[in-house]
């Protein structure tokens, strides 16, 4: 049995979407409030979920794309408001869908029956998944080439994903610059490790709360670098 999340602060709505999707066989749970529908959102496994825009706590614009950082999952989004603007921020950070109020129960469960089924298919059609690597709030994502710390995307340059990505797949284990040169920059670079040095302290800033306390790479010193598990 699918399981569906509805994150909608008008009760009367949320139920009525509740009970049609209800009788169509799903499992279906409610949030009324946009923080609390984004933890359970991010921490627990739905197979679909409906989003209003305007929520107290946290805004669907927001739960669509912190859920789309971390998931794959289908996303309705569902607002009142008619303007284009909306419903192409809302497909732009990551949603299927955008149906706007009112609307007919039966077209919010046809609309959901379609996404699932399509969701389906690309789930068993074979096609590979991304690969990640997800440590402590840090996600990896290395066939997309994309870095995430708490949910929310950083840019890294070419070199620094490559660094990073090599210290994370190797955890625990002591790298020398040298090592880390020959690794990463291999013949593009001659001789100058300090480039080591310096792509360190640009990754550390960009995932460390407090860079002379790093909760990722630490240095060993005297020797080199230790990605932390």
């Amino acid at each position: 049995m699918s399981r569906i999340l509805i994150v909608e602060d008008e009760e009367s709505i949320a139920e009525l979407e509740k009970d049609y999707l209800e009788l169509s066989g799903f499992e279906v749970e409610i949030e009324t409030d946009g923080s609390r529908g984004l933890l359970r959102a991010l921490k627990e496994d739905f197979d679909l979920f409906i989003l209003d825009l305007m929520l107290p706590g946290t805004d669907g614009f927001e739960i669509c794309k912190q859920v789309r950082a971390m998931k794959n999952t289908p996303i309705l989004m569902v607002s009142a408001k008619k303007d284009d603007i909306d419903k192409i921020r809302g497909l732009g950070l990551g949603a299927d869908d955008y149906i706007t109020k009112p609307f007919s129960p039966s077209e919010l469960v046809a609309r959901v029956k379609a996404h699932l089924a399509r969701y389906e298919r690309l789930i068993g059609s074979g096609m590979p998944e991304n690969e990640i690597i997800e440590i402590r709030g840090l996600k990896i994502d290395k066939t997309a080439r994309r870095v995430y710390i708490n949910g929310e995307e950083k840019n890294f340059t070419t070199k620094e994903f490559d660094l990073l990505t090599f210290l994370a797949q190797n955890p625990n284990h002591v790298f020398t610059k040298d090592e880390l040169f020959r690794e990463i920059w291999d013949m593009e670079s001659v001789g100058d490790i300090a480039t080591v040095t310096v792509h360190i302290k640009k990754i550390r800033e960009k995932l460390e709360y407090n860079t002379a306390r790093p909760q990722y790479i630490e240095t060993i010193w005297g020797v080199g670098y230790r990605f932390k598990m």
